[in-house]
């Protein structure tokens, strides 16, 4: 792989990219380092709390988020829901999820104009590899676990138009036909 941050930009659907299921990257190389860099450079130019390596047009399994505690939409300022800077996960696993399953309006980066009620567990615990090649989990819940489940999606080309509940899926019916046609 040979890639130049520089020109990664955040790619929107209907983007094949977005529909092909990431690889894992395994070593955590310079290279590695400087596509996660750039990533969080994008997340924070387009106001969002997370973006995966798919919406960038690279299939790997790789997302960063930064939920920050001053969050209105984070439920307490606990560090379990929330991020004390951004951080990039490479390789990830949510395991245990548990609580209840928990309506939320979801949107994202890749979607542009596009929001819908998703369900998802409350709480999860996550596995990754940091970008010293070094495993690490955390566990978490409120907004902060639903960016990790709505990222990890992401590396196995789901979206949240595939999620979304039915009457949030009619909502948006017109804005995705809009999308589908000015690819």
């Amino acid at each position: 792989m040979s890639t130049d941050p520089a020109q990664l930009r955040i790619v929107t659907y209907p983007h094949a990219a977005l529909r092909e299921p990431a690889k894992p990257v395994g070593t955590v190389t310079d290279e590695v380092r400087a596509i996660a860099d750039r990533m969080v450079e994008l997340m924070f130019e387009a106001e969002g709390i997370g973006l995966a390596a798919p919406q960038v047009g690279l299939p790997l399994r790789l997302f960063v988020c930064h939920v920050p505690e001053a969050d209105e939409r984070s439920a307490t300022a606990s560090p379990v829901t929330a991020t004390a800077h951004p951080t990039v996960y490479i390789d990830p696993v949510i395991t245990s999820p548990e609580g209840p399953i928990l309506p939320m309006d979801e949107g994202c980066l890749s979607l542009p104009d596009i929001t819908g009620e998703v369900l998802r567990p409350e709480h999860v615990t996550i596995e990754a590899t940091n970008l010293h090649g070094d495993r690490f989990t955390h566990t978490g819940e409120g907004l902060l676990a639903r960016c990790w489940q709505h990222e990890l999606d992401h590396l196995d080309a789901v979206l949240i138009i595939d999620k979304m509940t039915q009457l949030s899926r009619l909502k948006n019916r017109s804005a995705i036909r809009r999308l589908e046609r000015s690819a």
